[in-house]
C-alpha cells in the first residue's frame, strides 16, 4: 500500500509563514498521513524540527535539495 504524501510549497517564504503554513496544512490532514514541505528560508531547519518537537509530530527527514529544503512530517 502506497501513502499519500500531500505537499506544501512555501519557497520564497521568510519565518514564521513556513511553519504557520505547516500547521494549517497539518491540520487538514488524518492522523499517520506525511506532509513534504519545501522551503527556502534557512531558517526552517531549525523552526520545523522546534515545531515537531513541541507538537509532537514526527519529522521523518529534513535534506537540502537543489537550493531548497525539504522536510517530510508524519502527522501524529
Amino acid at each position: 500500500m502506497t501513502q499519500t504524501v500531500h505537499t506544501l510549497d512555501a519557497r520564497g517564504l521568510n519565518c514564521p509563514l513556513p511553519i504557520l503554513r505547516t500547521k494549517k496544512a497539518l491540520n487538514t490532514l488524518e492522523t499517520g498521513e506525511i506532509l513534504e514541505i519545501t522551503a527556502t528560508d534557512p531558517g526552517s531547519l531549525k523552526d520545523l524540527a522546534s515545531f515537531c518537537n513541541e507538537t509532537g509530530h514526527e519529522l521523518l527527514s529534513s535534506e537540502e535539495r537543489e537550493g531548497c529544503y525539504v522536510f517530510h512530517i508524519k502527522k501524529q
